[in-house]
């Protein structure tokens, strides 16, 4: 199976796919895709995930007791605590249908946050009664922190414009060099991941 450089909606298709080839192999199939995704009974019960899973939960999910989402603790991107049973994964399985456009931040064990956009899709059995549902999890985090870089990047362009002290538009250039660098930093990793990667509108520009 080719997954590099493939989108989420595509790497879904390819988990319900091996859903659909049956059981035996799933777990295998799932640790091919280079995203963490995992998948429930009709009841939300994760019965199966891959390793990526515990690299962006930060913890080991447990199947046949965790239910609705793989992830420790869920807050909406407003900072508000977002319970399990009313995550995206929970509406797709109650209601049947895929949630998409949502975007929600997971708490690990040892405090640390990450930004992610889920792609929760229900599948069926041939009676098209619910089968269960599978999800893609994927990693914002960089993209919101290249994107909190790029407002203070433009602050800085901005007043630069606006300053005619030399030594403080010196400031304001060194800053932005500096905030020039850390989105450098943080988008080469993703330069090469393919379209499975959400990348930042941000384009530095020089300040003059």
């Amino acid at each position: 199976m080719q997954v590099s450089g493939s989108t989420p909606e595509f790497l879904v298709r390819a988990a319900l796919q091996a859903i659909g080839r049956g059981q035996a192999q799933l777990g295998e199939a799932l640790e091919e895709l280079p995203a963490p995704i995992y998948v429930t009974d009709r009841d939300g019960v994760v019965t199966h995930y891959n390793r990526a899973c515990i690299s962006l939960a930060g913890r080991t999910p447990v199947p046949l007791e965790d239910r609705w989402c793989v992830t420790w603790k869920l807050y909406q991107t407003s900072g508000e605590f977002l319970p399990h049973d009313l995550c995206p994964m929970a509406i797709a399985v109650r209601e049947g249908r895929a949630v998409r456009g949502v975007e929600a931040i997971t708490e690990r064990p040892d405090g640390t946050r990450v930004n992610f956009v889920p792609y929760p899709t229900p599948f069926f059995d041939d009676s098209g009664a619910l089968a269960g549902a599978v999800n893609l999890l994927l990693d914002v985090t960089d993209r919101r922190k290249v994107e909190r870089l790029c407002n203070q990047l433009a602050r800085c362009r901005r007043l630069a414009r606006s300053i005619f002290d030399a030594a403080t538009v010196e400031t304001l250039t060194l800053m932005a060099e500096e905030y020039e660098l850390e989105i450098g930093r943080l988008e080469r990793p993703n330069r090469d991941a393919g379209p499975l990667v959400e990348r930042s509108a941000c384009r530095p520009n020089p300040l003059h």
